[in-house]
């Protein structure tokens, strides 16, 4: 099956091990040489309408990945085996590139 980056966005992934539902894809990340996915994004959770931040971004790795449906993604991983990342440091390793460049 053969999925674009926007149909995959609007499909909910969820955790088969735990029956939790964690979200739709946000991002992906791409092997550029070989042009394969290595992993999805999840963004986390908006706390108090978005006025106190976000929960940390979840990472899933594509040898997670059970089932690509018609509506959703199951994965299936441990809560402690997922990679977390947190959300600022997407923001402030951009701003620290572009000062390093110029």
């Amino acid at each position: 099956m053969i999925c674009s980056f926007s149909s995959l966005r609007s499909k909910e992934v969820v955790n088969v091990k735990t029956g939790e539902k964690i979200g739709f894809i946000d991002d992906l990340e791409l092997d550029s040489v070989s042009g394969r996915i290595v992993s999805l994004t999840i963004y986390g959770r908006s706390r108090a309408f978005g006025l106190m931040g976000r929960d940390e971004d979840i990472i899933v790795k594509c040898r997670d990945i059970e089932l690509i449906g018609e509506d959703t993604v199951l994965v299936s991983f441990e809560k402690d085996a997922v990679c977390i990342k947190p959300q600022s440091c997407r923001v402030e390793n951009l701003l620290d590139k572009t000062k390093d460049n110029n």
